[in-house]
């Protein structure tokens, strides 16, 4: 899932997260929005993708499935000097936060945010100016509830009665759940 759309670099994006759902629908939205997009799922695929064409904007996640993005930070920085980084996580703390800012990220944005929120944070303020999430209300129990199920599903590759076990619901309920659009907060 390592993916080049346009050598542009005024108006491109790199998009570094192993969740592949999350990927495409990022990659879409950004693609609408007039950038040029590169996906990668691991470090080794975004180092590669940066060298080949240096992004203006990288968005990273901050745990992939055998690294962390903070490890990739100073990396992407020496590549691609005068990209904007904007560290997306599910797992958001102060400690890692400031950790992202110190190494060169620019700003530090919890999940789930949409593309207009990642546009947002990576905004005309200055690198280091630490914006954590600025939500004005915490996610609901429902919106939680539709991620893990995504998250599972995805874990599960689609299967739904391993789903169901795994979140500990009766494979019907787990089917009319899924009927549903997803909770918007």
């Amino acid at each position: 899932m390592c993916r080049l759309m346009s050598n542009e670099s005024q108006n491109h994006m790199l998009i570094i997260d192993d969740d592949a759902t999350l990927l495409m629908v990022l990659e879409r939205a950004m693609v609408r929005r007039g950038f040029s997009v590169s996906t990668a799922i691991s470090g080794a695929q975004a180092l590669a993708l940066c060298k080949q064409n240096p992004p203006s904007h990288i968005s990273l996640d901050l745990k992939l499935t055998q690294e962390t993005g903070l490890n990739l930070i100073p990396q992407l920085k020496i590549l691609a000097p005068n990209t904007r980084i904007v560290m997306l996580t599910a797992y958001a703390s102060i400690a890692t936060a400031v950790d992202a800012i110190k190494l060169g990220a620019h700003q530090y944005l919890c999940k789930p945010a949409d593309a207009d929120q990642l546009l947002a944070a990576f905004g005309d303020g200055q690198p280091g100016e630490l914006k954590m999430a600025e939500q004005q209300q915490p996610t609901s129990a429902k919106r939680l509830e539709w991620e893990l199920i995504s998250q599972t599903m995805q874990k599960n590759e689609g299967n739904v009665s391993a789903s169901a076990r795994e979140l500990g619901m009766h494979r019907r309920t787990l089917q009319r759940k899924l009927l549903k659009h997803p909770v918007k907060s």
